[in-house]
């Protein structure tokens, strides 16, 4: 996508997330223990039903448990290309993204850009949810996640875990009296938590960098040159880098738009080799993408921040890739190394902006060295 989309729909992103203060670095965070901040009452009602493993059924699922702070807000497993649901045995098809930052991710919408239309924002790798509320309910209903039946059914199990007290507190006496508003007010609750500052700290070596607080090594400083450079890297050109000039907000690494890279499918993808009535296709299978909810986008899917990217392996969609050195040699020679294979869908494959980027390894490693700096809870060095 070309650079100058992202400015058309930043301010977007920005005004959908809130007010949000950047947390200031701290010598006590860590990278694996997400710094603590102060919630409100929708968010600390969210946060309670996001960590809560009895709302699953059968119960021992949470959304953390797919989406885990030390992770990054992705699955803990890096082992494994999709995570195993509630119900033992069923897998998802897709490999779990990070849900750092999804505050900031705008509603879907289209723009046109020299004449072709292209989608912006929007839920799930495929875009199928419009809006961060309508997203929170899904995976809890989805068979292969938290498996429970249907809306009742969840109102019913927060009703017995006892959060009626503090629904009628948060969202008035009738919060939970009939189903819709009821599922209203859960996801609402588990959006807010998902915008609060405890997702989208901003307190990574890059912040602290762009604050002037610290400095990137060489191999870090050289590594951010070729992945700002049009003619090496180019990776600023779908997931920017920079300050935005018009709003003076953080980069958030991404510009919501889709994409098919050209991935060869997965086939140590558990959904592939678990035939049930989710996946009758079995080893078969083809993952349409964002094509399966809007005709014409075979093969595309969201582009994804680069915040907290070194604690979210696997990587791509289908978790096809274990390091981010895999991830970034097969932007490098995609067409030029039979060893990728075939892409999975053929259709609407991106040959613009990477497949032949003619990196050395030396290049390759300075590229990853640098994504190393966008993990949260950087320490910044005492000064003696």
């Amino acid at each position: 996508m070309n650079k100058t989309v992202f400015t058309k729909f930043i301010s977007i992103a920005v005004l959908a997330a809130g007010s949000f203060i950047i947390a200031a670095c701290s010598p006590n965070q860590s990278p694996l223990k997400p710094q603590s901040v102060a919630l409100n009452a929708s968010e600390t009602l969210g946060k309670s039903l996001f960590f809560d493993a009895r709302l699953s059924s059968p119960a021992g699922q949470s959304c953390a448990s797919c989406h885990s702070p030390a992770h990054g807000f992705s699955h803990p497993k890096r082992e494994q290309a999709t995570a195993e649901g509630a119900v033992k045995g069923l897998f998802g098809n897709r490999n779990v993204p990070t849900i750092s930052y999804i505050g900031f991710t705008p509603d879907l919408h289209k723009i046109t850009e020299d004449g072709e239309t292209l989608y912006i924002g929007g839920f799930f790798l495929d875009g199928r949810e419009k809006t961060l509320q309508d997203q929170a309910i899904q995976p809890i209903l989805n068979p292969l996640e938290m498996g429970v039946k249907d809306e009742a059914s969840l109102v019913k199990k927060i009703k017995a875990a006892g959060y009626e007290p503090e629904f009628k507190k948060v969202y008035g006496p009738d919060s939970l009296d009939n189903t819709r508003l009821a599922i209203q007010n859960i996801t609402n609750a588990i959006a807010s938590y998902q915008r609060s500052k405890e997702l989208s700290p901003f307190n990574s070596k890059y912040d602290a960098y762009l604050a002037g607080k610290t400095q990137l090594t060489k191999k870090e400083q050289l590594g951010l040159q070729l992945f700002e450079a049009e003619d090496k890297g180019n990776c600023a050109a779908c997931h920017p880098s920079k300050i935005d000039k018009a709003s003076g907000f953080p980069p958030l690494f991404t510009d919501y738009s889709y994409d098919n890279l050209g991935l060869p499918a997965n086939r140590k993808n558990p959904f592939f080799n678990n035939p049930t009535q989710y996946n009758p296709l079995s080893s078969g299978y083809k993952d349409q993408g964002m094509g399966q909810v809007i005709e014409g986008e075979n093969g595309k899917f969201k582009v994804p921040t680069l915040r907290n990217i070194a604690l979210t392996a696997p990587y791509m969609h289908n978790g096809i890739f274990n390091t981010l050195e895999e991830a970034v040699s097969f932007y490098n020679t995609r067409d030029t190394d039979a060893k990728w294979g075939q892409a999975e869908i053929e259709k609407n494959v991106n040959k613009h902006e990477l497949g032949d980027l003619k990196l050395t390894d030396s290049e390759i490693d300075a590229i990853v060295s640098f994504l190393k700096t966008l993990s949260d809870g950087y320490q910044i060095p005492a000064i003696n």
